[in-house]
């Protein structure tokens, strides 16, 4: 139940304190861990809210995640890669309310700005900035 407001410049560095304050929305809640999160994820959030329209409300279910909460979540889930970019703070998994996650899907493939994955029978998307890859 946690809110952030982030002015988006795309293309600019983003500041200190900013990066700070998106690292500790994203923080590992199991683990009480921050990692600092790859800045590219605001600018992915940015786009998509941009090409859909949308009000850019995310909800975030997953941001960085610690390499033991991983490793936990991979017992639970076949779904869970070993090596997430969610350990390396390159990768989220978010739903919206005012868009789809069908079109979340379509967006982030069409923007090409890193990974997409779509989980529809969990309702949500995975995007990251590692290479462009779709599953």
């Amino acid at each position: 139940d946690e809110e952030l407001t982030i002015r988006c410049c795309p293309e600019k560095d983003y500041d200190r304190e900013t990066r700070l304050r998106f690292s500790s929305l994203l923080r590992d809640h199991h683990a009480d861990e921050v990692r600092e999160m790859d800045p590219g994820l605001i600018d992915i959030f940015f786009a998509l809210s941009a090409f859909t329209g949308s009000s850019g409300t995310f909800k975030i279910l997953s941001g960085y995640r610690s390499p033991e909460t991983n490793g936990w979540l991979r017992r639970f889930s076949h779904g869970v890669a070993e090596h997430s970019m969610h350990i390396e703070g390159k990768a989220v998994d978010i739903r919206m309310d005012d868009v789809s996650i069908r079109e979340i899907r379509q967006a982030g493939m069409a923007l090409a700005m890193g990974g997409v994955g779509y989980y529809p029978r969990s309702n949500f998307v995975h995007l990251d900035t590692g290479r462009i890859r779709y599953w």
